[in-house]
């Protein structure tokens, strides 16, 4: 069996700006998390058996407490912002697994559920659906993939190598001085993708790298304009870069997932003909059933 692990705040809003509104009899905005259920339903309708659903139940998390441009809720738009429970819900009643996730984030949430799949020997591929970047670390040979279901592409280890330069454990300390807008974090100055891939490709983490470039490799210096600039960017800004790494690193929380057989699959729970009712596609209720049956 494949596990099929998806960022449901990734799903959320990518439903939310790639379909048309749809409201509620009482006039609340629903067209995002009726998407987001009705593409779950086409997950499992093609196959999927074991499925579990991460959450952002708060955008901030304890990572705003080490850094103070981290990524906030500010500027969601409130239709959107209205739905996150209300996701939640929905897909708890559809009767998947949900993780709603406060001091930690849902790219966590996905790292600690894929760590525990993985080492279940019934597990054949766990499939972390989200194209988020931080989440290429947790990528192990083709046991542990990543899955843009938007594009339909898969990467394995061999896909993040060919995409960042680095191994999929170097990808913190890639995103450390390389940045993450979406994150809300800028890397150092001076340092990018190509910089940032040629030295880790090398290194493999920012601990290993010397601080002086008569340190270097000769291979590595040869290979990259600038790199007395760089290793001096990087001397006197370390301290900075592992704070960056840190905020890149995904957490590992055990306690998330017991056991891989709890994502199983087995139709809609109680209170799902109600939500559809909500959502104004009573059908959904009928094809989930219809799914289930088979």
């Amino acid at each position: 069996m494949d596990v099929h692990l998806v960022d449901g705040t990734y799903e959320l809003f990518r439903q939310y700006f790639g379909q048309p509104p749809r409201q509620s009899d009482t006039g609340e905005e629903i067209g995002a998390v009726r998407g987001v259920l009705l593409s779950l339903l086409s997950m499992i309708s093609d196959g999927a058996t074991h499925v579990g659903v991460a959450t952002d139940h708060v955008v901030e998390s304890f990572r705003n407490d080490l850094w103070p441009g981290y990524k906030t809720g500010e500027g969601i738009e409130p239709e959107l912002r209205s739905q996150f429970e209300l996701l939640e819900a929905a897909v708890a009643a559809m009767g998947l697994t949900v993780w709603p996730m406060v001091e930690l984030e849902a790219d966590d949430a996905l790292a600690s559920a894929a760590a525990v799949a993985a080492e279940d020997a019934a597990v054949g591929r766990v499939i972390i659906c989200t194209p988020d970047k931080d989440l290429a670390q947790c990528v192990v040979g083709g046991r542990v993939v990543q899955l843009d279901r938007r594009k339909n592409v898969v990467t394995d280890e061999d896909g993040v190598w060919a995409k960042f330069g680095v191994a999929p454990g170097s990808i913190p300390d890639w995103l450390a001085l390389v940045g993450d807008s979406a994150d809300g974090f800028p890397g150092l100055a001076g340092w990018g993708r190509r910089s940032a891939s040629v030295v880790l490709a090398h290194y493999g983490t920012l601990d290993a790298v010397p601080d002086r470039v008569s340190g270097w490799d000769p291979a590595v210096r040869e290979g990259l304009r600038g790199a007395a600039s760089l290793a001096a960017r990087l001397a006197e800004q370390r301290d900075l870069a592992l704070l960056f790494r840190d905020l890149a690193t995904l957490r590992r929380e055990p306690d998330l997932l017991d056991e891989v057989a709890t994502l199983h699959w087995r139709g809609p729970a109680a209170g799902f003909e109600e939500v559809c009712r909500m959502l104004r596609d009573p059908r959904l209720a009928e094809r989930a059933q219809a799914v289930a049956a088979r």
